[in-house]
């Protein structure tokens, strides 16, 4: 309760300065009709998105919040009332990330809330408002990790991305064939418009060249879900984090990685196995201005807590004490014992040696952290992991190099490195059988002492 009470005290606190610091009020609407329309993901229209909209009308003074239902489900409208009396409302449509780019491009959208990041038959699309992909529209909202769940009952603990594109493709279909109690399997998946479907597709079925069994059955509603798999003692499914309820979470193995549970911490860094990024699109040449204070809102202090608040995991910065396990290299577990890892995995762009969009701005959230703490001078070690090469030597270059890109980032920003080291190819947290496995293991710790 004491810890509830804290964290309200400071949600509030954080909100008033936000609001304090703020720019003119955003315009209303003389018309009545909405001053912004977001639409898409399920995963962060149902609460995160309608958490963070209320937030944002806190920050900008805004009076009786409420939230109404909408015409269909999982459709509703937030109101407020300026200090004037003028009412201010927002609708928010949580049917699917693919519903989002949808609208954008009938501009039934302001705003498009996906859980995965944009295709390139949508980016193509919807090219005649800009570049999707770029900074200035691509935006990291929150971590979340994709997770498996079973029935409490349920004896196993670990399962491997090929188990389970062998599960949800119907290939295996007694519970017995993977060493728990004999009975059929019932496969539990979200719909066709979901990016929670889309991101497992990728980083399960379709990896494995399998397609999901036809008679799963599947829901448009997270926590829908996750109730008729918790009452199924046969059942298996999956959905984001917040939505475990009262199932049982399984480890996750992709290729030589270690068993890992969605924990906080390696949901964060982005290592668990089906880990992702939750995103808002904002076309670049918008002119909308509550969507441009929505994306800011969401991403300050203020926005994180809520994302924390609502189960997802911040972006916020924070010191990790690793334990050394004999796995990893001598050098490496003699970093574990003197340093704490930060809650942050610097990545890269597909096919480049630049930073993608999320370490652009993780940058300055490690060096607000390392001069919170005192430690900008001679205090960081980065480290670089990359994947599988047929020359270990060449690996080991390419992870250092990787870690000295960050390093050159890092100096324009002031912070003086202790140390900068390069594993190649050793300790994997994915499979290098495809892209996104790669993509994952190509990635640059930072460790401050």
């Amino acid at each position: 309760m004491l810890r509830t009470l804290c964290f309200r005290t400071l949600l509030t606190l954080l909100i008033t300065v936000f609001s304090l610091s703020a720019q003119a009020a955003l315009p209303v609407p003389s018309d009545g009709s909405p001053a912004l329309r977001i639409q898409g993901s399920n995963t962060l229209g149902a609460q995160l998105g309608p958490a963070l909209v209320e937030g944002l009308m806190a920050q900008q003074g805004l009076q009786s919040i409420e939230k109404h239902p909408g015409a269909m489900p999982n459709e509703m409208r937030i109101t407020g009332r300026t200090s004037t009396g003028q009412r201010v409302s927002i609708d928010v449509a949580a049917h699917g990330s693919s519903t989002g780019f949808s609208a954008l491009q009938a501009d039934k959208a302001d705003l498009a809330a996906s859980s995965r990041p944009i295709k390139d038959s949508e980016l193509k699309a919807l090219s005649a408002l800009g570049d999707l992909k770029s900074h200035d529209a691509e935006h990291v909202i929150a971590i979340d990790g994709v997770t498996v769940i079973l029935h409490p009952s349920n004896p196993l603990r670990e399962l491997s991305t090929a188990q389970l594109a062998e599960i949800f493709s119907g290939e295996v279909q007694d519970w017995q064939q993977l060493g728990g109690s004999a009975g059929p399997i019932h496969v539990y998946a979200r719909d066709q418009q979901s990016g929670t479907y889309d991101t497992f597709n990728e980083l399960v079925l379709a990896k494995f060249g399998k397609t999901l069994v036809r008679d799963a059955k599947r829901f448009e509603s997270s926590e829908q879900l996750s109730d008729e798999v918790s009452q199924d003692r046969q059942g298996v499914g999956f959905i984001g984090l917040p939505y475990v309820r009262r199932a049982k979470a399984v480890a996750i193995t992709d290729g030589e990685s270690n068993p890992m549970l969605p924990t906080m911490g390696l949901i964060a860094t982005e290592d668990y196995p089906l880990s992702r990024r939750l995103y808002f699109y904002l076309p670049p040449q918008s002119r909308q201005h509550w969507a441009k204070a929505l994306v800011r809102f969401a991403q300050s202090a203020a926005g994180q807590a809520i994302v924390a608040n609502n189960g997802f995991v911040a972006q916020t910065v924070q010191s990790v004490k690793v334990r050394a396990t004999s796995e990893m290299p001598a050098q490496y577990q003699s970093l574990t014992r003197k340093a704490e890892r930060l809650s942050v995995n610097f990545r890269f762009a597909q096919d480049s040696a630049s930073l993608d969009n999320k370490a652009q701005i993780d940058l300055q959230r490690v060096v607000d952290y390392l001069q919170a703490h005192d430690k900008l001078n001679q205090r960081v070690t980065l480290v670089g992991f990359g994947d599988a090469k047929s020359d270990s030597a060449r690996a080991q270059l390419l992870s250092k190099l990787r870690a000295m890109a960050v390093r050159r980032e890092l100096l324009k920003r002031n912070v003086i490195l202790r140390e900068v080291l390069g594993f190649g190819d050793e300790m994997p947290v994915a499979t290098n059988e495809g892209d996104e496995g790669r993509i994952k293991n190509r990635r640059v710790e930072v460790w401050v002492e």
